[in-house]
């Protein structure tokens, strides 16, 4: 379905759905957040800045080592729909992982509409066997690998426990152990025809080849990767329908994953209750990473 074939009044309402920073009063004051609390982070002495994962400009990451040997490790890929925002944005979410013995790792990629989404994809893949391949030398266990992401991160963190990339990039199947995935887009068809895809520029085929809702595996092909998912009780609609339906369909195919509920928080103040140690979603975060053996 094209643009110009969906009546005018269902495509303002779809538009306004997928307007994530118009559902808050002030995106500014959330990114200034994300600055303000990531700020003392970079500064951190143990901080690895800058770590190559590819030969592109921006393939870069950034790596926290945990205190302690064999820690699991935390990937997390920044939101901003694909066309914005930067690791040193994301340095807020380390500071209560590492607390807990938690190797987090925080990626960057080029953005939209410079590249395509085939692009980025490519890159946090490649970022993810860089980590599966190198991070025992800075003290984490390539055997514990999580991923998440908030926005655009969420999606992209999708993509790497879906479809069967691995081969490609020389990892195992079961590389990546589970997932935490905040406001993810997890179906990227309907975007084709609203105002997102004026930065995206997908065709059809890829919005499918790029959405995570439609590459699950069987869960004899994941070996029980588990998920964590949850939304802002504030979001619109479609943000929260992507979700729970990810969820389902994920459940369908026995992989286990669970709803993580966040009250009181929007699209954007989401990835903040992730640096709240007290907060429902940390914990049940660190339940997984720190809690949880190793599959066999």
């Amino acid at each position: 379905m094209t643009s110009t074939s969906i009546p005018a009044a269902v495509h303002s309402y779809y538009d306004r759905q997928y307007n994530a920073r118009a559902s808050v009063q002030d995106v500014g004051l959330a990114l200034a957040q994300y600055r303000e609390q990531s700020a003392p982070v970079l500064a951190w002495p143990q901080r690895v800045a800058n770590q190559r994962y590819g030969q592109g400009a921006t393939e870069l990451l950034d790596i926290y080592p945990a205190d302690v040997p064999n820690a699991p490790v935390f990937v997390f890929i920044h939101g901003g729909y694909w066309r914005a925002l930067s690791k040193e944005d994301s340095a807020c979410v380390v500071p209560a992982l590492h607390a807990a013995g938690v190797t987090v790792v925080v990626i960057d990629y080029d953005l939209m509409p410079a590249v395509s989404m085939d692009h980025i994809v490519d890159q946090v893949r490649k970022a993810t066997a860089w980590v599966f391949h190198n991070i025992a030398g800075f003290g984490g266990d390539p055997q514990r690998i999580y991923v998440s992401g908030s926005s655009a991160g969420g999606h992209l963190a999708g993509m790497l426990v879906t479809g069967y990339w691995h081969a490609d990039y020389q990892v195992p199947s079961d590389a990546v152990k589970g997932a935490v995935l905040l406001s993810g887009l997890f179906d990227l068809q309907p975007l084709t025809a609203l105002l997102p895809n004026t930065w995206m520029q997908m065709d059809e085929a890829c919005a499918m080849r790029n959405s995570p809702r439609f590459a699950i595996p069987p869960g004899d092909a994941r070996q029980g990767c588990r998920i964590l998912v949850c939304c802002g009780e504030y979001e619109s609609r479609e943000f929260k329908r992507q979700s729970t339906d990810f969820l389902q369909a994920w459940n369908a195919r026995c992989l286990p994953g669970d709803w993580v509920e966040t009250p009181g928080t929007n699209h954007f103040d989401l990835v903040l209750t992730l640096a709240d140690p007290a907060s429902p979603l940390c914990v049940a975060t660190l339940q997984m990473l720190v809690q949880c053996q190793p599959a066999a």
